[in-house]
């Protein structure tokens, strides 16, 4: 069986979409649904078992037979400001996995980000050693306790100490995909203007505020959650690999392209204005993430990550459009 945690949130459930296709599904799914809507993520989903987090430890120490976990559980919002429920859940949760993955040598897959990177003066190479994550600065809390857990494995690694048979974590650059409605304002900028674009309205971005860069050409790392997916399910069922990988396509875009490859899929001209950065995020505003894919590569991992346009393309017409936007 399958221990996935954070089941029901966006990348988690298109986790479990995925081994559903792939005809697993030996799936405990650990989550809350005190979202009125959050379980629609899992409607067209089968699992066997269903753990609530705060049971998670007992159910642990039931001795359930697991041959994977993979901990997408976290408290994902960079405008989270509740330091101890976020290192609670993001970094002692983990921690918690992590030696009990160790203890019983089931592999361990799980989520980091690309907000360890901070501005990204420090570069964007996912490099495993205690040295490189010490340079790292992030700008919220979320991506602190990120850091802070992959030192943890960094260190672990460095010192040769025992670990789960695989022991992986992944830093996801900019997602966007199906079943990420219930994120609020964290939702993708795709789903932000996916409705006011059908509906044949203008939208805004971002201007720049950064002399050099055009209003709109602040640029990220966008990766579909269906190759972000495939990327971390090539890991399942492999041994004696440690590590922590970018999830990224390798390719910045602007978020000018991105609006526009959205106008594009609802075949319709590009309306865009501009407004300013508000002041509260002005100074901590990344205008520019691309991941470096070469340790990815050189893991074995072969995930063709789709070019933003056929991504975005896909995302609309088979699911924002098409009536039942869930995977």
């Amino acid at each position: 069986m399958i221990l996935v945690t954070g089941a029901a949130g966006f990348i988690g459930s298109n986790i479990v979409a995925s081994l559903n296709e792939r005809g697993r599904t030996d799936i405990a799914v650990c989550d809350r649904f005190d979202d009125a809507n959050k379980w629609l993520n899992l409607a067209k989903s089968l699992f066997v078992d269903v753990v609530p987090p705060d049971a998670l430890a007992a159910w642990l120490a039931s001795g359930p037979k697991l041959s994977a976990v993979v901990h997408m559980g976290a408290i994902s919002a960079t405008t989270a400001s509740d330091g101890d429920a976020v290192m609670e859940t993001n970094f002692r949760l983990s921690l918690r996995l992590l030696d009990h993955c160790t203890a019983h040598d089931v592999p361990f897959l799980y989520a980091s980000s690309a907000a360890v990177y901070g501005d990204g003066d420090c570069g964007f190479a996912d490099d495993i050693t205690p040295a490189a994550i010490e340079k790292l600065r992030p700008l919220n809390l979320y991506g602190w306790s990120k850091r802070q857990f992959d030192y943890v494995v960094a260190d672990r690694v460095a010192r040769g100490a025992k670990l789960p048979p695989a022991c992986v974590g992944f830093r996801f650059f900019n997602v966007f995909g199906p079943n990420e409605y219930h994120k609020g304002e964290m939702q993708s900028i795709v789903a932000k203007i996916a409705g006011p674009i059908g509906r044949g309205e203008r939208i805004t971005l971002f201007k720049s505020h950064r002399e050099g860069i055009g209003d709109g050409d602040q640029r990220r790392d966008f990766v579909y959650v269906k190759d972000a997916v495939d990327a971390v399910l090539s890991f399942l069922g492999r041994e004696r690999i440690a590590g922590i990988f970018n999830i990224g396509t390798g390719s910045a875009r602007s978020f000018r392209e991105l609006a526009e490859a959205v106008f594009n899929a609802y075949q319709r001209p590009s309306a865009i204005d501009f407004v300013d950065t508000p002041l509260s995020i002005r100074d901590k505003y990344q205008y520019f993430t691309e991941a470096s894919l070469d340790r990815l590569r050189q893991a074995g991992c072969t995930t063709a990550f789709r070019p933003l346009e056929v991504s975005v393309a896909d995302y609309v017409g088979s699911y924002l459009r098409s009536g039942d936007p869930y995977r």
